[in-house]
């Protein structure tokens, strides 16, 4: 099905006037492969499913859940984790608490690695965790922590690069089981995070189109992983302002390794790859 300029822009203004939700920052390419997809998901041609935004939202809420992206795994970037671990975390060591706000956390596997590696750093205790997605459903996973084992088994390598292995001296290895963090059920194809981890954190719905910082406090480390990617330059920017009036000074942004901060943002910012410092 050809999906014309006219279609997307005809689906953005049903959404926006029949819903919360504003997509006209998106990215038109992602935003409109998946509505290619939502036709082929749901076999509705574009005006059947500009007639069903107006008048039924349930479907409308599926069909935003399925527009916005979900991936994530554990440690994800191995290489992002050791900047995390050598360069990041330890800046924060002495800080009587920790602030981590992880925005579009999706199903919560890049949370849960975030709290193993406080605890392996002696961290956990100080921290505050708030985490955050558009999409309920992702968040009631993340919630339970419960995920498929044959999946996510080809992660527990990430999980060796990280947590077990030192990337500058690889004589130095931490035999730490992975009984410590997750209950491993190959006869029912789980993997279950160990509750003193789930209880840690704060979920919360937030859209970082329509909302800024909705938790009454500031951060010393906000993590938005390749979210930016699917927005738009002027919705990137209005993104970036809300996660630097959200961080303490010299509070930290960790970006996508594919994302960039530019436009009058990025003179708020001190950069060294993706880690980007607020300025004083």
């Amino acid at each position: 099905m050809l999906i014309t300029s006219e279609d997307i822009e005809k689906i953005i203004i049903t959404i926006q006037n029949h819903s919360p939700y504003d997509f006209s920052g998106y990215s038109i390419k992602s935003f409109t492969r998946r509505i290619e997809k939502a036709t082929f998901d749901f076999k509705l041609s574009i005006d059947e499913i500009i007639k069903k935004i107006k008048t039924d939202e349930i479907f409308t809420e599926k069909l935003a859940k399925g527009i916005t992206v979900n991936t994530t795994e554990l440690f994800r970037d191995p290489k992002v984790w050791h900047t995390l671990r050598y360069r990041v975390l330890n800046k924060f060591s002495e800080n009587r608490r920790i602030n981590i706000w992880h925005a579009g956390s999706s199903t919560g596997q890049e949370v849960y690695s975030m709290l193993i590696l406080l605890n392996e750093m002696g961290l956990l205790e100080k921290a505050n965790v708030f985490a955050s997605d558009i999409n309920t459903d992702v968040l009631e996973v993340a919630k339970k922590g419960v995920y498929n084992y044959r999946f996510n088994m080809e992660y527990f390598d990430n999980f060796n690069k990280v947590i077990r292995e030192n990337p500058f001296n690889y004589d130095d290895y931490l035999d730490v089981p992975y009984s410590k963090y997750f209950n491993i059920e190959k006869e029912k194809d789980t993997i279950s995070i160990k509750d003193f981890l789930k209880r840690k954190v704060v979920w919360l719905k937030h859209d970082l189109v329509n909302q800024s910082n909705i938790f009454d406090t500031k951060f010393d480390l906000i993590l938005c992983r390749n979210v930016l990617i699917y927005f738009n330059n002027e919705l990137q920017e209005k993104v970036i302002e809300t996660f630097y009036n959200s961080l303490f000074r010299k509070g930290v942004l960790i970006i996508g390794i594919h994302e960039s901060i530019i436009g009058l943002m990025a003179n708020k910012f001190n950069k060294s790859g993706f880690v980007y410092t607020k300025k004083e």
